[in-house]
């Protein structure tokens, strides 16, 4: 018996996905949760098989919850699941541990063997997401900006950045423009969005 534990925010998704795979005589839902926060404890307190985990979730999104999955309770295999096939997701998930990577909209028979899969030690990509991945274009970014970019998706401030990097800040501020205009994204917010959903940062 697998045993799994599914965290997806939308209530409806959740029950009909947990109710699906119990339909599965070889798999066993021993624990649902609607939070990215509650995965690990969930996990360690029901000790699944495989943890199957929305991409978004309130608390902690599903690919920082896979990481400390994996580091909390190695044993347990990861199936992530999106609504949008975004090629930086694939390069995150697999840096991040995780063993398969299904878009929402597949059939569930795939999911059920996606989590057949993983269970047995084998990896599973939706065919439609890893050849959105595949097809991925490359980084408009110069590889300043990105370096920029990259210190902005966490958080940093234009000081900050200048000083990790050596730079001045109206350099910094500099990159952060020429990387906004480069993406056509609507400010730095939105670059980093677009340059993390793309893998380019």
């Amino acid at each position: 018996m697998i045993r799994v534990i599914l965290a997806e925010d939308v209530r409806i998704l959740r029950e009909t996905l947990a109710a699906v795979l119990d339909l599965e005589d070889d798999l066993d839902v021993v624990g649902v949760t609607g939070r990215g926060d509650e995965i690990v404890a969930l996990a360690l307190e029901t000790r699944p098989d495989v943890a199957v985990l929305d991409i978004d979730l309130p608390g902690m999104d599903g690919l920082s919850g896979a990481n400390e999955l994996r580091g909390r309770l190695p044993s347990c295999r990861v199936v992530m699941l999106t609504g949008l096939a975004r090629p930086g997701y694939l390069r995150r998930a697999l840096s991040s541990g995780v063993s398969g990577f299904m878009l929402k909209h597949a059939p569930a028979g795939e999911l059920v063997d996606a989590i057949r899969a993983v269970a047995s030690g084998r990896q599973a990509v939706d065919p439609q997401f890893a050849l959105a991945a595949l097809q991925k274009t490359d980084s408009p970014l110069a590889a300043r900006e990105a370096d920029v970019l990259r210190l902005a998706a966490t958080g940093a401030e234009a000081e900050e950045i200048a000083q990790a990097l050596s730079l001045s800040v109206g350099t910094v501020r500099n990159y952060l423009s020429s990387a906004v205009m480069r993406l056509g994204a609507r400010n730095r917010i939105d670059a980093v969005r677009i340059a993390t959903d793309e893998g380019w940062i």
